[in-house]
């Protein structure tokens, strides 16, 4: 880790010093004067995009825009690496770009664009620079190593500084570097929101049930597996026959090879299940449910859902009426034959993630990273997430700093 003291003076010159005041930063092997002064904004490298396109939309840049605490419950990071998602490329080609638009100016005062030039990356790893005013130091203070799942709709971390609310922040892991624990925040933000707050698990109700997940050699495949299996589940993942390596080595009881035919038939033949997991989306809803335990309380849980789609295409407006009849229409149907039907979404979460930190550091749970990128190397990264058949996470290396848990 950077030793704090690389900074020739204090952040605070940045909001209270009228006068200019400059910081220097060592980044690999040049140095970088900063100016602080109130009249004119700091700078810091990051990846960004001014349109909406295909992986060559990416430009690198020294002189994107330092973040600042507008909020007092919010902390600047230094991002020392950062995990790319799916919904990273999605986002390049402009997915979920109305509802993210609303987000950040609900009141529609911003022309449209205002958003770029927009850094992607959800996954987080690094320390904490400044803090707001109302940050307790007993929950953080400067110097203090954490991970995150950045929100879509804030700048995100493929850049070499963020700011985020303390409520999206957990203390990192201490047997993770840096490079581990930004490969975990977005899927376990996602898992948890879909398996727990959607899907009612939890650590005491979970034992013996039966979970099978759609997708599981994924990020969020690898660690809803972990979880569920720490928390005493039996789980059934689909998966292609050179993942299963991958998910047994994480406890899977059963593997489906998807690749051998068509998966339902395999699954049919299974005992039911008290939740399905689907990560996969396509013509899954047609069987899925039929696995489910009927009239016992069963769910199934997608994480493929049109609500974004919906928006970018109809409006806000019309989008979430259309979203809203869609997801009631099926809740209803399938209710009457005896099982759920639920979406789950992405949602922050920093008290999930200081659980999670926990079932880390006692060994129930490990990071998946498939692999490496410097920070040169990010569109490289992004064509790597749009191939898909991830096997585990994409994680940039940001910081050149010492991993202190390396």
């Amino acid at each position: 880790m950077l030793p704090l003291r690389q900074f020739a003076c204090s952040w605070s010159c940045l909001l209270n010093s009228r006068a200019p005041c400059v910081k220097t930063l060592v980044h690999g092997d040049q140095r970088r004067l900063f100016n602080t002064s109130n009249s004119r904004m700091t700078i810091m490298p990051a990846w960004v995009i001014d349109r909406y396109g295909s992986n060559d939309v990416l430009r690198f840049t020294k002189n994107a825009g330092f973040p600042i605490i507008n909020y007092p419950n919010e902390v600047v990071v230094q991002v020392h690496a950062a995990g790319l998602n799916p919904i990273d490329v999605s986002m390049r080609g402009g997915y979920g770009a109305a509802t993210m638009a609303m987000k950040r100016d609900p009141l529609n005062i911003n022309q449209s664009g205002s958003e770029f030039p927009l850094i992607l990356g959800r996954d987080m790893s690094g320390v904490i620079m400044e803090c707001g005013l109302d940050v307790a130091p007993a929950y953080f203070k400067e110097g203090d190593e954490v991970w995150a799942a950045i929100p879509p709709w804030k700048q995100g971390s493929l850049a070499e500084f963020v700011v985020l609310s303390a409520n999206e922040v957990s203390k990192k892991p201490k047997c993770l570097s840096h490079i581990e624990a930004a490969a975990v925040p977005y899927v376990a933000a996602t898992a948890w929101s879909a398996l727990v707050n959607t899907g009612g698990l939890n650590k005491d109700n979970c034992a013996k049930k039966r979970i099978l997940i759609l997708g599981g050699s994924g990020g969020v495949g690898t660690f809803s597996i972990q979880m569920l299996k720490a928390w005493g589940a039996h789980v059934t993942v689909t998966c292609s026959q050179n993942a299963e390596r991958l998910v047994r080595g994480l406890g899977v009881d059963h593997v489906v090879d998807y690749t051998a035919g068509p998966v339902e038939v395999p699954l049919r033949a299974l005992e039911k299940f008290d939740l399905v997991l689907d990560n996969v989306g396509g013509d899954t809803e047609s069987w899925a449910l039929g696995l489910l335990k009927p009239w016992c309380g069963a769910k199934y849980v997608t994480l493929v859902t049109p609500f974004l789609r919906n928006t970018d295409r109809l409006g806000i407006a019309d989008g979430m009426l259309q979203t809203g009849v869609t997801v009631a229409s099926k809740a209803l149907k399938h209710l009457s034959k005896g099982v759920h039907y639920r979406w789950g979404m992405f949602a922050p979460n920093g008290l999930a993630l200081d659980d999670i930190s926990e079932m880390v550091d006692a060994g129930k749970i490990r990071a998946v990273v498939e692999e490496e990128f410097t920070f040169s190397q990010v569109p490289q990264a992004m064509l790597k997430i749009e191939k898909g058949h991830a096997r585990g996470k994409t994680v940039v290396k940001i910081s050149s700093g010492e991993d202190s848990s390396e």
